[in-house]
């Protein structure tokens, strides 16, 4: 019986903790670390609330550390894509129709979950499985994943107060309805918070969720459906499968429930989502929604009036926190000749100082990158840098190792061409491509940077004169979807910096803001007449 209006209140965001040395998060941490070593996790799939195992097992190890097996996680075939299909949409009529504060409260528990008793085994899984240091995995999955939860609660609740107004004779109102069908959740390597989010905000909505992360994150994955689970998720409301990303969407994509995609990864895959929705459109129940998230080629511009020691902060953690890893990290960078030299030898000084290796020394800066494929991948971009026939040059870096692990030393790359390739693409690892402008140059110059990718996510500027700053804001209007002013282009806050950018890396649907939300809406309007009409004439019929 619902005869109460329920109020979320704006949360506040999850304190970061520190790890400092000493502290008792930091030995909770190295203790939860220590025992995900010392055991093997068998990693099943969750299948209308059921642990499902098959016979294909795959190994998981650390980026860091691949001689140490961490457990198996069980591949997906055909036949449990399509069980996970059946057990989502069985869930779906009792589950869109449980009042809110219900739905709320089971998100609600699973966010003070993660904050408690969950923290550090998260932690310690994304250390483990996607070769993050202490902070890194804290500020993702632990503070933004809780951010997730409780805002998305919040917002949602706020969404769900807008009603349209009333005539005299007659009463508005707004439902805000689940998608008709099951929602498809792919999500990536990179980040626990966004492997959680993008499966959570659909269904608090009220919708019911196939979700695929990556591979490389089933170790982190498998621990948030624990805590879902835990928290009280029905059966079916989200289930969790390691198919192939072929194999999944060819049985979605043609399925005709199938009610959206909630996306996060590449480019080129995201796109080829869109093109066989698009050859399947007549298949749908309804419209899919496609929301995704994908490439950053993400700037950092600095004006002649910039203080190069902020502009050399901004750089070493812009670049080469988490191994560049971030679809914000920064990529290319653009000094002014006034300040190039400066900042060029300060940021070498600083690199020379990060420390590389395991997550289990808490001193390490840097760590490995994902996976072999990561790893070639970045190393054919440093390779070439060296055939360049004097285009390019390696600053710092360039070394990399794969004995122990997928080990990348952070590099800096200098070009004289703003076209070079390592300007241009995506690489996805601790790789900073550094450009020198003429000192009056720097309007011309925003042109180029403007035009230089396809991409439009993060960007920043650096710069002292407010005249400039406000120029550059307007000009690089549409290059990024989070723009930052003399701060690095990474670190977006739920509640705080809503993220996402548009053009070549997606649809910058803005995930964690309310933007994201009504996405996994389908509004109905009811309009009710007090005391209706009994014929059909209107006062201006009247003969005079």
């Amino acid at each position: 019986m619902n005869n109460a209006y329920f109020d979320f209140a704006e949360p506040k965001n999850e304190p970061v903790l520190n790890y400092a040395p000493g502290s008792a998060e930091r030995k909770a941490l190295q203790a939860a670390i220590a025992e995900l070593k010392g055991s093997l996790r068998d990693i099943p799939m969750y299948i209308n609330g059921q642990e499902v195992r098959s016979n294909d097992r795959k190994e998981i190890r650390p980026p860091h550390e691949t001689a140490h097996l961490l457990g198996h996680f069980h591949a997906s075939g055909e036949q449990h894509v399509h069980d996970a299909i059946a057990a989502a949409l069985h869930a779906r009529e009792k589950w869109a129709a449980m009042s809110w504060e219900h739905r709320a409260a089971i998100f609600l528990k699973a966010a003070d979950l993660l904050a408690g008793k969950y923290r550090y085994r998260m932690n310690a899984a994304t250390m483990l499985g996607q070769s993050k240091n202490a902070y890194q995995a804290e500020i993702d999955s632990a503070c933004e994943l809780i951010d997730f939860l409780r805002f998305n609660v919040h917002f949602l609740s706020n969404i769900y107060k807008e009603q349209p107004l009333s005539s005299a004779g007659m009463n508005n109102r707004m439902e805000y309805r689940a998608l008709e069908g099951f929602v498809l959740a792919v999500t990536p390597f990179n980040f626990t918070a966004i492997g959680g989010n993008l499966p959570a905000s659909a269904a608090m909505c009220g919708n019911v969720v196939v979700w695929k992360p990556a591979n490389t994150q089933v170790y982190s994955a498998s621990v948030f459906m624990e805590i879902l689970i835990e928290a009280g998720l029905p059966h079916g409301v989200i289930n969790l499968v390691y198919p192939p990303g072929a194999m999944i969407g060819d049985i979605c994509f043609a399925h005709p429930e199938f009610a959206g995609v909630h996306f996060t990864g590449s480019t080129g895959v995201f796109q080829n989502i869109w093109k066989n929705i698009g050859e399947n459109i007549a298949r749908f129940r309804s419209y899919p929604r496609i929301v995704g998230e994908t490439g950053g080629k993400d700037f950092v511009f600095v004006h002649p009036t910039a203080n190069a020691d902020e502009v050399v902060a901004g750089l070493a953690r812009g670049a080469f926190e988490y191994q560049g890893q971030k679809c914000s990290a920064a990529s290319r960078a653009y000094l002014p000749a006034n300040l190039a030299d400066e900042i060029k030898t300060k940021l070498v000084a600083e690199i020379a100082t990060m420390k590389m290796g395991p997550v289990d020394d808490f001193t390490n800066f840097v760590n490995a990158v994902i996976d072999e494929k990561a790893f070639n991948s970045i190393a054919r971009y440093i390779d070439g840098v060296k055939s360049s026939n004097g285009v390019a040059k390696i600053l710092c870096g360039g070394n990399y190792d794969s004995t122990k692990g997928w080990f990348i030393e952070p590099t800096v790359i200098e070009t004289t061409d703003p076209a070079y390739v390592t300007m241009c693409e995506e690489i996805f690892g601790p790789v900073l491509t550094i450009y020198t402008y003429e000192t009056d140059a720097w309007v011309q110059t925003l042109d180029v940077l403007d035009k230089t990718s396809p991409y439009a996510l993060t960007g920043a500027i650096f710069a002292r004169d407010r005249h400039a700053i406000e120029y550059m804001t307007k000009a690089l209007v549409n290059s990024a979807g989070n723009f930052y002013i003399n701060d690095k282009p990474t670190g977006a806050v739920v509640g705080q910096q809503p993220f996402g950018g548009a053009r070549a890396s997606g649809t910058n649907d803005k995930a964690g803001s309310v933007l994201n939300l009504y996405r996994w809406l389908s509004p109905r309007t009811i309009k009710e007449t007090l005391v209706p009409a009994v014929n059909y004439r209107y006062p201006f019929h009247q003969a005079d």
